[in-house]
């Protein structure tokens, strides 16, 4: 016989895949609840229902290439923060990028993500004129760039040089948080400007948020899921908060699978449309990670293209993996884990399904 606390928690998995929404105070309940495997057991369950009525058993597949680990920026938690001066910087040239490019297409990627630091290197002439050799070279792929906060017209010209998405994690959508993890020179309302700007452009945007990240709350987290239902962005990027030793946040609690599972889950319910990854970082803190994210609702993996030689100096946080089925040269090795899980990689844009 069921206690009441189970029949609530059954109650409200199934009013948010019905409803696609839930008050704040029954979000809060379904975030916070002790019941830990049987709630995500069942959002998981009412998430991949609602998967596969929009995306069947797919999974899209990511070229991801890093191709600067320089940047600007302070952020506390990241790895490859300007202040950090143990890291190794590198940068790509346009032929590296191109040769990974080469090889992810021959893999079948039809997606490459261009990531990188904000990295002044890089001008709009220079990131013009690689998209415009990427879409040159793969009329038929998706260019998706994640280089940051750009003015308005910076976004446009690469949208006009032939970009189609853009990546940028909003991180967190309280301003007091976002002033704990980021210096005084970055704000959140920039952030969020960029993400509408990238948006009235023309782009398929992604947005995310670290999860236990460092003085986050249940209030911060549902203040995520607010501000994404405004923003209705196609691609929704979430992972567990990793800390990095040479940061600020090198003594932090990482964040927890169970959590970040937990939220993979609601986010499928409350947007069902959306394009998201089951991340790296889930592949960092468990080893099934991947699988129990694409469990939990995910539809996307982002295996590496990058050169070998410089996986292991972009690490945004500790011990990211690197090597193996991580890596997009054992593509056959990650179809098998993916087709064991209960779905299948497909050669395809992944294009957003609204």
């Amino acid at each position: 016989m069921k206690t009441i606390d189970e029949a609530k928690i059954q109650a409200l998995v199934a009013q948010l895949e019905a409803e696609k929404n839930l008050p704040d105070r029954d979000m809060a309940e379904l975030i916070e609840t002790p019941l830990l495997e049987l709630t995500n057991r069942l959002l998981a369950e009412a998430a991949d229902r609602v998967r596969r009525k929009h995306y069947q058993d797919e999974v899209y597949v990511r070229g991801l290439i890093e191709f600067t680990n320089y940047c600007k920026n302070n952020c506390y938690y990241c790895g490859i923060r300007a202040g950090n001066a143990c890291v190794e910087r590198y940068r790509l040239t346009q032929e590296d990028i191109l040769d990974c490019c080469r090889t992810g297409y021959e893999l079948g990627f039809r997606t490459f993500v261009l990531q990188g630091g904000e990295d002044p290197y890089y001008t709009d002439e220079r990131i013009c004129e690689l998209v415009a050799a990427i879409r040159e070279g793969y009329p038929d792929c998706a260019i998706t760039l994640s280089i940051g906060e750009k003015p308005r017209a910076s976004y446009a010209a690469y949208f006009a040089a032939g970009a189609n998405r853009y990546l940028l994690r909003h991180e967190t959508a309280d301003e007091l948080h976002y002033a704990k993890l980021h210096p005084a020179s970055m704000s959140l309302a920039n952030r969020k400007r960029c993400l509408w700007d990238l948006k009235e452009l023309g782009y398929q945007v992604g947005a995310g948020f670290m999860v236990g990240s460092p003085y986050q709350t249940t209030a911060n987290l549902i203040e995520d899921l607010r501000f994404l239902q405004e923003l209705e962005p196609d691609m929704i990027g979430i992972g567990p908060f990793i800390h990095h030793e040479a940061t600020p946040f090198r003594d932090m609690a990482d964040g927890s699978l169970e959590l970040s599972l937990r939220m993979l889950s609601i986010l499928r319910l409350c947007f069902p449309y959306a394009l998201l990854p089951s991340t790296t970082a889930l592949g960092t803190i468990a080893p099934n990670g991947r699988e129990l994210g694409l469990k939990a609702g995910g539809n996307v993996l982002m295996p590496n293209l990058s050169p070998v030689r410089v996986r292991q100096s972009y690490q945004l946080y500790a011990n990211k993996i690197c090597t193996g089925e991580e890596a997009a040269e054992c593509r056959s090795c990650l179809e098998l884990r993916v087709r064991a899980a209960g779905y299948r990689i497909v050669t395809s844009r992944g294009d957003v399904k609204r």
